[in-house]
């Protein structure tokens, strides 16, 4: 039972979300062999002033272990 949790800067539309939303789905289930009825998925918005203390800090840079794929900039940016 997968559940993503996506965490972003806010600024993307209800529509956008749904939209990320659902293409999530469809890559979850795809790439694990799921039905769509047992996806859920999160989505939490911050402020951009917010980002470094509130999510790259905690889940990014102190639980480096459980991420896939970094991203592209540091907390030195």
């Amino acid at each position: 039972m997968p559940h993503v949790i996506l965490n972003m800067v806010e600024g993307r539309t209800e529509e956008q979300k749904r939209a990320l939303a659902d293409a999530l789905t469809k890559a979850v289930t795809a790439t694990l062999g799921c039905s769509e009825d047992l996806v859920s998925v999160a989505i939490e918005d911050f402020k951009d002033e917010e980002w470094m203390t509130r999510v790259f800090a905690p889940d990014i840079q102190q639980r480096s272990d459980t991420i896939y794929r970094m991203p592209g900039y540091g907390s030195e940016d």
